[in-house]
C-alpha cells in the first residue's frame, strides 16, 4: 500500500467514534438456536432416556398421539432391544439420543415418558453434536435435566411439554401444535376454563402482583433442584421462572423453594411461576407430621415476600391439560390476571 493510500485510510478510522464497535458484534450469551418447526409426514425419533417403557400397549399409544399428528415413529435402537426392565444403560440410553440428532432424516426427538435417571446421561451428552444438528426436543418431569443441560451448553430451545405417553386432551393438543408446527410466537397462555359445578378445575392464584419480561426457563422442581453445585444447575438471572412439581408434600416443597432462595434463585428470577401441583397438599399422603403448613401457605411463606411477581397454578406440568413451553424464547408474565404471554416462536 502507498503511503499516501495508508495515511488516508488511518485518518478516516480515527475519524470513527470512539468505543463503537466496527465489523465485530459482541456474542450474546442469550442468544438460542430455534429448531425447525414440523411438518405433517416428519419422521420423530423416539427415545427413553429416563425410565424405559417395555409394554407393547404403551409403545402403541406413542404411535397414536404421532399420527394424530400427522408424525411418522422412529423407535431408538435400544428402547425397542436394550438391556433392563425399568432403566436401560446408560450407554444405551445416551446411544440413541445421539443417534436421533445424527440422523438427518429425524426431524424431531421425542420422550416416552419421564420417570428417573436422566441426570445420568449431562456429563456425557455431545452438546456440541445437538448444537450443529438442532431438532425439536420434547418432555418434561425428569426429562428438565436434559432441557437445563441442552439449554446451558448447546444453547438450543428446547420443549418443555408432553411426553408420548401423555393424555393428550385437547387443550393439551392444541397448544402442542402451536408450540412445535408454528413458526408464531404461541401468544398468551392461559388455563383452561372448563368447570367442576361452579368452579374452575384449573383456577390460579395471584401471589404478589405486577409483571415481568423475559427469557423462559424451569420445569420440574426436585430436578431443578437436584442440578444446584453441578455445571448444569440452572441460571435464573433476568428470566422467567417456571417450576412445577406433583405428589410432593409441603414441607417438601419449602424445603426445596428454601435451597433456590438461598442459592439466590428466586431473588435475581425477573418472575415465578409456580405450575398446578397435584396431590402436594398432606392429605392422602402419609404425612411425616413434621410440618403444619399447607402448599398455598409455603408458596405465600417464601415466594410471597419475593420482590417480583409471582403466580400459581399455570398447567404445564403433570396435569391433564398440559401446556408446552419452549425454553428459551422471550415471555412476558401478569401475575393478576395468571397469565403468561410468549412473544418469540420457539421453532423457525
Amino acid at each position: 500500500m502507498k503511503r499516501r493510500s495508508f495515511l488516508s485510510s488511518v485518518a478516516a478510522i480515527s475519524a470513527l467514534p470512539l468505543f463503537k464497535p466496527v465489523l465485530v458484534r459482541a456474542f450474546n450469551k442469550d442468544e438460542y438456536i430455534h429448531p425447525k418447526a414440523l411438518k405433517r409426514g416428519d419422521t420423530v425419533g423416539i427415545i427413553a432416556p429416563a425410565t424405559a417403557v417395555t409394554d407393547p400397549d404403551q409403545l402403541d399409544k406413542a404411535v397414536e398421539a404421532l399420527n394424530y399428528f400427522g408424525l411418522n415413529a422412529k423407535f431408538g435402537k435400544n428402547v425397542l432391544k436394550g438391556e433392563g426392565y425399568k432403566t436401560r444403560t446408560v450407554d444405551e440410553r445416551l446411544d440413541d439420543l445421539h443417534s436421533m440428532f445424527k440422523d438427518k432424516d429425524i426431524a424431531g426427538v421425542f420422550c416416552l415418558r419421564g420417570g428417573y435417571g436422566s441426570p445420568q446421561l449431562l456429563d456425557k451428552i455431545d452438546y456440541e453434536l445437538i448444537k450443529n444438528n438442532p431438532k425439536v426436543f420434547i418432555g418434561y418431569s425428569d426429562i428438565t435435566a436434559m432441557h437445563l443441560a441442552i439449554n446451558k451448553l448447546s444453547k438450543l430451545i428446547t420443549f418443555h411439554g408432553p411426553v408420548l405417553l401423555s393424555g393428550f386432551s385437547n387443550y393439551t393438543a392444541d397448544y402442542f401444535s402451536k408450540a412445535l408446527f408454528k413458526t408464531n410466537p404461541i401468544g398468551k397462555v392461559v388455563n383452561s376454563e372448563s368447570k367442576n359445578g361452579i368452579r374452575l378445575v384449573h383456577p390460579t392464584r395471584t401471589i404478589k402482583p405486577g409483571k415481568a419480561s423475559g427469557k423462559l426457563i424451569g420445569g420440574n422442581l426436585s430436578l431443578i433442584c437436584s442440578l444446584m453445585g453441578t455445571p448444569y444447575e440452572i441460571d435464573t438471572t433476568n428470566k422467567i421462572l417456571f417450576i412445577e412439581d406433583v405428589g410432593e408434600e409441603p414441607f417438601r416443597i419449602d424445603r426445596m423453594l428454601t435451597q433456590l432462595r438461598l442459592a439466590g434463585k428466586l431473588n435475581t428470577a425477573s418472575g415465578v411461576i409456580f405450575g398446578e401441583c397435584q396431590g402436594c397438599n398432606s392429605d392422602g399422603l402419609n404425612p411425616s407430621h413434621v410440618w403444619d403448613y399447607s402448599l398455598g401457605e409455603v408458596l405465600d411463606n417464601i415466594l410471597g415476600n419475593l420482590n417480583i411477581p409471582v403466580f400459581y397454578g399455570l398447567t404445564f406440568g403433570h396435569t391433564n391439560d398440559q401446556i408446552t413451553l419452549p425454553l428459551g424464547v422471550d415471555a412476558e408474565l401478569d401475575a393478576e390476571s395468571g397469565t403468561l404471554n410468549i412473544i418469540e416462536a420457539g421453532v423457525n
